[in-house]
């Protein structure tokens, strides 16, 4: 189920990084993308439930943490993960 998620994702917005950790039905996704430039982390997220909402709807997915990143800021937080 891992490659399925970062594969949907990957379809759905250009990163520069895309790593998806989990088991079962509980993810935990960290992406960043230049597309995330000038939005705020709920707009953020919302992207990455978009392409990920199917699994969501259908159960496969229970729970999905995210952290989303512009490069500049993943820069940053990198450090302190």
């Amino acid at each position: 189920m891992i490659e399925q998620i970062k594969s949907l994702i990957e379809k759905e917005i250009e990163c520069e990084e895309l790593r998806v950790d989990g088991d079962g039905s509980h993810f935990q996704v960290i992406i960043v993308s230049k597309a995330f430039e000038g939005l705020r982390s709920v707009k953020k997220q919302q992207m990455v439930y978009a392409a990920v909402n199917e699994h969501i709807a259908s159960g496969d997915i229970h729970a999905l943490t995210i952290k989303a990143y512009t490069p500049e800021e993943w820069s940053k937080a990198k450090h302190f993960l």
